[in-house]
């Protein structure tokens, strides 16, 4: 099963804890492919422009909108990267902790969705996260943060449009028809201080959406000390089993 991840070089630790906490607990063969931003530009899938202004905020050119990681829009590449196969995969962000088998994710896959997704009514308190950068509000938010894909049924999500649609769009799932999106448990993307423990007494996917333990180191986060265990000794996990696919790697 394929697994595309987020990268955002700004902290390449998240993305090995990530990476750990899934082979870890994997009873299944995995390809685990990194969303690297730069890569994806010198393959031509990817040419949106932004700039940065003196805070270090991100400013997308096309819409104007504000965002935050260098995998914002990149996530949206994952059927055209996976050549549109008729196939489920698995994107992720790289702030996220797996406490279970991913193969219990894949096993909720309904063929009758094209996308599948932890349905939040997430609207955040705060004015900023990790980074300093500005916390957008939109419709549908984190919904996009893990998404179960059958990239044949993303055939919407073409180069031109990941490249031109605004932000909102692609992350409200505007690109799919409502009834093709399915709703995930919400034990399978758990948001640290917001999703509320007594609805979900066993997260599976732990997803630090305001900062993993490292950025936000005064704050006393869920399973905070599980996230440490990993990035203490992430290289036990079999890096070599890591597989290169469509010109990407885990470097």
């Amino acid at each position: 099963m394929k697994i595309f991840v987020g990268f955002d070089k700004k902290d390449f630790l998240a993305y090995e804890v990530c990476v750990a906490s899934i082979i870890k607990h994997a009873s299944i063969d995995l390809e685990i492919i990194p969303l690297q931003d730069w890569k994806l530009r010198q393959k031509g899938l990817f040419y949106r422009s932004h700039i940065v202004d003196t805070s270090g905020q991100m400013i997308d050119r096309r819409d104007k909108s504000k965002f935050s990681t260098d995998f914002s829009f990149t996530r949206f590449l994952v059927p055209a990267i996976n050549q549109y196969a008729d196939e489920w995969v698995l994107f992720c962000d790289p702030d996220v902790l797996f406490r279970a088998d991913v193969a219990e994710l894949f096993a909720l896959v309904d063929d009758q969705y094209s996308v599948m997704c932890v349905q939040h009514e997430h609207i955040p308190f705060e004015s900023h996260k990790m980074f300093g950068m500005e916390q957008t509000k939109y419709r549908r938010k984190n919904w996009s943060s893990v998404m179960l894909m059958n990239t044949a049924r993303c055939s919407w999500l073409t180069l031109y449009c990941v490249n031109n649609q605004s932000g909102d769009y692609l992350h409200s799932m505007s690109w799919v028809d409502d009834k093709a999106i399915g709703a995930l448990p919400q034990e399978w993307n758990y948001l640290v201080g917001y999703t509320d423990p007594k609805v979900c007494e066993f997260p599976r996917l732990v997803h630090y959406t305001l900062g993993t333990p490292d950025m936000v180191p005064e704050a006393l986060l869920e399973y905070s000390n599980e996230w440490w265990w990993y990035a203490q000794r992430k290289t036990l996990f079999g890096a070599s089993t890591w597989k290169h696919v469509a010109g990407l790697d885990c470097k």
